[in-house]
C-alpha cells in the first residue's frame, strides 16, 4: 500500500465521523483515515455536562459562524456555532437526546429518501444506543451511546411542568423516543458515568486502539481530488503543510450541514452559478449542493419563581466551584446533567398530524451562555416551531477553504413559521397558567403580559428568537433535481464519494439533531460495507389517528382550535 493511502476516508470527526470510524473498522479488514480540523475534547468544561455553554461559545472547540443579515429577523446576523474538536457538535452541545417522531421519517421516505422511513430507522437508533432504564422494543440496551435522565428530576418544578401540561389537557407520555413522542415527561440527555457521552467517548475512543484507523487532527481539508467523475482522495492542510491522502474505496464527508456543502463546492461540485461567481472551476453541476438549508428557532419564555427552588441559587462563583469539585471527585450531583430533564412535544393547532412544537424546561432564568437573566429565583421554557417551512443556503464565496461560506437560513420567510410562534407564546401562557404551577409561577419575565397580539408578537420573536443550532439538509438525500445523495448516500454523478451527516436530511424532524445523526451514520455505515439492513421494527407507535379519535371521545380536556 502507498504511503498515505487507505480504503476510505472520513472528512470530520464528529457526531457522524465518530460513528463512520468505528464501524468501518470495526471488522479489521479495511484501513480508515480520520481527519478532523479541531483538537483534542478532554477539556473538563467538554466533558462536564453542566459547563455546556463554554465549549459552544470557545473558538477553539466550535466554528464560530455568522449568518448574512436574516432578512425576517430585523436583519440580525445569527450566531450558527459548529463543532471544531474530537465528537465535533456532540462535544459542544445540550446532550438534549430527541430521535424525532416516527412521521418525521415517513416523511424522508415520502421525499425521495427510499428505506429511511420509521420501520427502518428505528433499529439503527436502538443499535446505538444503550438506554439507562434497559432495552425494548422501543429503546437500545447494547449500543456506545448512553442516554439517561440526569438526576431524574429531583427538583419539584420539573414534576410541576409536567403536571401543567396535563392540566391543560395533553398527554403525559413515559418515554418521547418510545411509542408515543406526543406529550410531556422526562427529557434524556446523551450524558453516561456523569460525562458528556459523546461520539468521541462513545464511538471513537475504543475505535483508535485499532491499528487500521489512522485520526489525525488540526487537519483543514482543502477539497476532495477528483480524477474526472471519481473521488480519489483528498487535499488538506496540518501545521502550515499542504498533503495529499487517496481512497482506494470512498471519500466520506461527514463535516456537516455547513462543512459538507461548503467542501463539495470548494471541490467543483455544486451550482454553476454559484460556482462561478466564486471563481471555482465546475467540475460537475449539481443545482442542490447547499440548498435546502434549515433550523430550529428558539427563544426563552422566562418567568420569576415564587419558591426558592431554582438554579439561580447555583450561579455564584462560590456554588459553580462546589459543584465543580463534586463532579471532579465523583461524577454526580448538579455538574452530571445539562439541566434540561423534563420537555414537551405538543401540536400547534387542529389539524397538524404530529407534534411540531417542542418545549426544554429549565429550573433557572439564564443565558444559553450561562448569564443569569435577573436577579433572584426563576424559571424558563426554550419553545420553539420545530417545523419550519422556511428555506436557506449554504453557499461558498471563494477558492480559499479558510474564507466562511455564505449562509442565510431565511428565518421566519414563510408565514406559517410566524404563526407557529406566535402559538408558541399563546399555549405556553395557557400551560404555565395551569393550578400545577401556582406555588411556583411568578411575574412573566419575557415576552411580557403586554406582548399579546399578532403585532407585538411577531416584533418579539424577531428580536429575541435563537438558533436551537439545529443546522441540516443542505444537502438532501432523495431523487429529484435538487437532491445531492442518493438513498444510499453517494453523491449523485460521482464515483466514490458520500455525504453522511445531517446535511442529508431531506426535511427536519421534531427534536434535537445529535440522536437522528448517529443513526444515519449507523445506517450509512451498514450501506458502506455492502451489508444487510438491519431487519426492519414492526413496534406501534401512536400517531395522529389515535390522537383525533382520543379528543373526540372527550378524554383529553382540550380541545384545538
Amino acid at each position: 500500500m502507498k504511503e498515505n493511502q487507505y480504503d476510505y476516508i472520513v472528512v470530520g470527526a464528529g457526531s457522524a465521523g465518530c460513528v463512520l470510524a468505528n464501524r468501518l473498522t470495526e471488522d479489521g479488514k479495511k484501513s480508515v483515515l480520520l481527519l478532523e480540523t479541531g483538537g483534542s475534547d478532554k477539556s473538563i468544561f467538554i466533558q462536564m455536562p453542566t459547563a455546556l455553554s463554554i465549549p459552544m461559545n470557545t473558538k477553539k472547540y466550535a466554528w464560530q459562524f455568522e449568518t448574512d443579515p436574516e432578512p425576517y429577523l430585523d436583519n440580525r446576523r445569527m450566531h450558527c456555532p459548529r463543532g471544531k474538536v474530537l465528537g465535533g457538535s456532540s462535544s459542544i452541545n445540550g446532550m438534549v437526546y430527541v430521535r424525532g417522531h416516527a412521521r418525521d421519517f415517513d416523511e424522508w421516505q415520502q421525499e425521495g429518501a427510499e428505506g429511511w422511513d420509521y420501520r427502518h430507522v428505528l433499529p439503527y437508533f436502538k443499535k446505538a444506543e444503550t438506554w439507562a432504564f434497559g432495552g425494548d422494543d422501543y429503546r437500545g440496551g447494547q449500543g456506545p451511546l448512553g442516554v439517561n435522565n440526569g438526576n431524574n428530576m429531583q427538583n419539584p418544578l420539573y414534576k410541576a411542568f409536567i403536571k401543567a401540561g396535563t392540566d391543560a389537557g395533553y398527554f403525559e407520555t413515559e418515554d418521547y423516543n418510545g411509542a408515543q413522542q406526543e406529550g410531556f415527561g422526562p427529557m434524556h440527555m446523551t450524558v453516561m458515568h456523569g460525562r458528556r457521552w459523546s461520539t468521541a467517548n462513545a464511538y471513537l475512543r475504543p475505535a483508535m486502539k485499532r491499528p487500521n484507523l489512522t485520526v489525525v487532527t488540526h487537519a483543514m481539508v482543502h477539497k476532495v481530488l477528483l480524477d474526472g467523475k471519481t473521488a480519489t482522495g483528498v487535499r488538506y492542510e496540518q501545521g502550515g503543510q499542504v498533503h495529499e491522502a487517496h481512497a482506494s474505496d470512498e471519500v466520506i464527508l461527514s463535516a456537516g450541514s455547513i462543512g459538507s456543502p461548503h467542501l463539495l463546492q470548494l471541490s467543483g461540485i455544486g451550482s454553476r452559478e454559484v460556482l462561478e461567481k466564486a471563481g471555482i472551476e465546475v467540475k460537475h453541476e449539481l443545482p442542490g449542493v447547499g440548498e435546502n438549508l434549515q433550523d430550529h428557532l428558539e427563544f426563552y419564555f422566562q418567568f420569576r419563581c415564587k419558591q426558592p427552588v431554582s438554579l439561580n441559587r447555583k450561579l455564584d462563583p462560590w456554588n459553580k466551584l462546589k459543584i465543580g469539585v463534586r463532579w471532579l471527585l465523583k461524577k454526580d450531583g448538579l455538574g452530571a446533567t445539562n439541566h434540561f430533564e423534563s420537555c414537551g412535544f405538543i401540536r400547534s393547532k387542529a389539524g397538524v398530524e404530529w407534534p411540531d412544537l417542542q418545549y426544554h424546561f429549565l429550573p433557572a432564568a439564564m443565558r444559553y451562555d450561562g448569564r443569569e437573566a435577573f436577579k433572584g429565583d426563576g424559571f424558563q421554557l426554550h419553545i420553539g416551531h420545530n417545523k419550519p417551512k422556511s428555506r436557506g443556503f449554504v453557499h461558498v464565496k471563494s477558492a480559499d477553504p479558510k474564507d466562511h461560506p455564505r449562509i442565510l437560513f431565511n428565518y421566519m420567510q414563510h408565514e406559517d413559521d410566524r404563526e407557529g410562534f406566535r402559538d408558541c407564546v399563546r399555549l405556553t401562557r395557557e400551560i404555565i397558567n395551569q393550578p400545577a404551577m401556582d406555588e411556583y409561577r411568578g411575574a412573566e419575565i419575557q415576552p411580557g403580559e403586554d406582548v399579546v397580539t399578532d403585532e407585538q408578537i411577531d416584533a418579539f420573536v424577531r428580536q429575541a428568537v435563537e438558533s436551537a443550532y439545529h443546522p441540516s439538509c443542505s444537502c438532501k438525500m432523495g431523487t429529484d433535481d435538487m437532491a445531492v445523495v442518493d438513498p444510499e448516500t453517494r453523491v449523485r454523478g460521482i464515483q466514490n464519494l458520500r455525504v453522511v451527516d445531517s446535511s442529508i436530511f431531506p426535511t427536519i424532524p421534531n427534536g434535537n439533531l445529535n440522536s437522528p445523526t448517529i443513526m444515519v451514520a449507523e445506517r450509512a455505515a451498514d450501506l458502506i460495507r455492502g451489508m444487510e439492513p438491519l431487519k426492519p421494527s414492526d413496534a406501534p407507535v401512536v400517531m395522529d389517528d389515535q390522537w383525533q379519535a382520543r379528543q373526540r371521545s372527550g378524554e383529553a380536556k382540550r380541545t384545538l382550535s
